[in-house]
């Protein structure tokens, strides 16, 4: 690894790229932002699990582990150099709703909540009859993406379309398709990963639309690649990127804030351009993720674990002076916070953890968080702002708009779905 490393800085040197693609721990095997991934999987909950070796790698970000700590049996049975393909099963007709099947040379394993179902491993052409051993990547394909319930396999030039209910096989060509080494389903679009690239692709067809291929690591890995002088790759990747928000407010004049991973996007009020920045630029002391923010009195409130930071809305972006503080003393409650926003010019933020909200008067002498309710149709907000259009929540890669704070929480019914990346930051692909 420290050779293929090595070779790669030396390529990216020779091609003029910043060198801080290569500014990761070239002496650590599994960085994350410096390798390939074997195989891609969601599991039952909705987590991503990105495999390389024998390690896993949880979430878009944080340190891989052994994968035997999670499926043992795949270890004791088959010694885990890696795993070749790996997909979850959400076919609700038959018995294996929700199980991880794992691929490794001519066995799958088929796991549910992590403990691995009698009768496996088993080969391959058993479970699979017709799908070759030693696969690249497989991806579940659900109609009506795929003309029927499928699972795709991939190995080199070869598509195989395995139809669920009555296991028959369609060897197809994808002729605008690089092989695949791993596949992956994500908010509903399919991608497939070759070397540190990934192509977002039409299940039924191979095509491949927009512009791709592009950086995995910076869309899905969460690392961080290209600083000053790289303004257009940060600014097409983060407009166009299917990772979810982590936190986004309006100031009083309409201007948008949103932060994703160690970036910070900002939208004027009647403009269409969009500035990208590293977080770490544009506030001082300021060097990990925002988990939340919100607006009130001409400053931005980001929360970051158990801290608090105030800064000017308005450039530059100073520090208020006595921050930061705990948001046990901000909010009078336990940090992470999911998300938290102001509506107009009250003074109440409203504060999301879990499916919870709570209300906590922002004038008072001594923040107390009253008021708590169950957010009626979430169990896990990634971020929300209110505004003069109402409040605008985001889950995943998508956002929805209800016309007041009372809609949202008395809502029975999802309102229109819009997608981020499209709507809000308005990405042409």
């Amino acid at each position: 690894m420290k050779l293929i490393s090595h070779l790669l800085c030396l390529a990216l040197a020779v091609a003029l790229v910043p060198s801080s693609l290569c500014d990761h721990h070239e002496d650590d095997p599994y960085d994350r932002c410096n390798i390939e991934m074997d195989a891609i999987t969601m599991n039952e909950d909705g987590v991503p699990y990105f495999f390389k070796g024998d390690h896993l790698f949880k979430g878009f970000h944080g340190k891989a582990e052994f994968s035997n700590e999670s499926f043992a049996e795949m270890d004791d049975d088959h010694h885990l150099g890696h795993v070749d393909a790996a997909f979850i099963m959400h076919y609700e007709d038959g018995s294996d709703h929700d199980h991880i099947f794992f691929f490794l040379d001519n066995k799958v394993f088929s796991y549910y909540d992590h403990k691995l179902e009698d009768g496996y491993p088993k080969n391959i052409s058993e479970a699979f009859p017709g799908i070759p051993d030693h696969l690249d990547a497989a991806v579940e394909c659900p109609k009506p993406d795929c003309e029927e319930h499928s699972i795709i396999f991939f190995k080199g030039l070869h598509i195989y379309h395995f139809n669920i209910k009555n296991k028959a096989v369609d060897d197809v060509e994808f002729q605008s398709m690089p092989n695949c080494t791993s596949a992956f389903r994500f908010m509903n679009h399919y991608y497939c990963f070759h070397g540190h690239e990934f192509s977002k692709f039409d299940p039924k067809t191979g095509e491949v639309h927009g512009k791709y291929p592009k950086e995995a690591r910076g869309y899905f890995m969460r690392c961080e690649f290209g600083k000053e002088g790289n303004q257009s790759v940060h600014k097409d990747r983060e407009t166009c990127s299917r990772v979810h928000l982590d936190a986004i407010t309006s100031d009083h004049d309409g201007h948008m804030y949103a932060y994703r991973a160690h970036y910070f996007l900002h939208k004027a009020e009647g403009s269409s351009d969009l500035i990208t920045d590293q977080i770490s630029h544009v506030f001082k002391d300021m060097d990990d993720e925002v988990d939340a923010v919100f607006s009130y009195q001409d400053h931005l409130h980001m929360i970051h674990g158990d801290q608090v930071f105030s800064y000017k809305a308005s450039e530059p972006h100073t520090k208020q002076e006595g921050y930061p503080q705990t948001v046990k003393e901000e909010l009078d409650l336990e940090g992470p916070i999911d998300a938290a926003f102001v509506c107009e010019d009250h003074h109440i933020a409203h504060v999301i953890k879990g499916d919870k909200i709570y209300d906590v008067e922002l004038n008072a002498t001594s923040r107390v968080a009253t008021n708590e309710q169950t957010i009626p149709l979430f169990k896990k907000v990634h971020a929300a702002m209110c505004d003069a259009q109402g409040v605008t929540v985001v889950v995943g890669h998508h956002y929805y708009r209800f016309a007041s704070l009372e809609v949202f929480l008395h809502a029975k019914a999802l309102p229109q779905q819009h997608t981020v990346a499209e709507e809000m930051f308005d990405c042409d692909h």
